[in-house]
């Protein structure tokens, strides 16, 4: 009886290890590292008349609790944009939040998606879902990919079908100076 209980232990306790080690977990919980701090990028694929080139990029890891994530994406002096991450039974849900300069909500946010499995440590995919296909009708097949490692966060964007191919890269090696509020946001 005492080595049946002890085997019931640890069949839970592995049980339990293993769910807390799928690809979805490990990936928040290595974003969740960087909460706080903020990161330059860089385009490293994008059309070249692309509005972001030549512009000033910064990601700040600035919200973070056991089930979301908000990451604003700075474009020069643009604030409009944050990377909301939400994870709920075993996957993560990307939305981006678009503001207007005043904090009201621009008519085109809240488009994005849900990882389809739990994905690997270092990387996930959010295939556009039927909000974001009702929303912005193009964008129907788009799909968004996160990776993370120890010296950098990429941020991209495929659309299907055509050449629309968008990344940055951002260098996790090189904190940079916190910057004010997104728009919408208080201090």
């Amino acid at each position: 009886m005492k080595n049946f209980f002890f085997f019931i232990v640890l069949l839970t306790t592995i049980k339990v290890s293993a769910q807390q080690e799928s690809g979805a977990i490990q990936f928040w919980n290595n974003l969740k590292t960087h909460c706080g701090k903020s990161y330059e990028g860089t385009v490293i694929e994008a059309p070249e008349n692309d509005s972001f080139r030549g512009n000033k990029l910064i990601m700040h890891v600035r919200s973070c609790n056991d089930n979301i994530i908000k990451i604003p994406f700075f474009v020069g002096e643009d604030k409009s944009r944050t990377w909301v991450l939400k994870l709920e039974n075993n996957r993560i849900q990307l939305k981006h939040d678009h503001r207007h300069q005043d904090g009201t909500p621009d008519k085109v946010t809240q488009y994005g998606g849900t990882t389809t499995s739990s994905g690997l440590a270092n990387i996930q995919f959010f295939p556009a879902d039927q909000e974001t296909a009702d929303l912005i009708s193009y964008a129907s097949t788009n799909v968004w990919w996160i990776t993370i490692d120890e010296t950098s966060f990429t941020y991209n964007l495929r659309r299907i079908g055509t050449d629309r191919l968008f990344s940055v890269r951002f260098d996790l090696t090189k904190p940079v100076e916190n910057p004010s509020a997104p728009w919408g946001w208080e201090n």
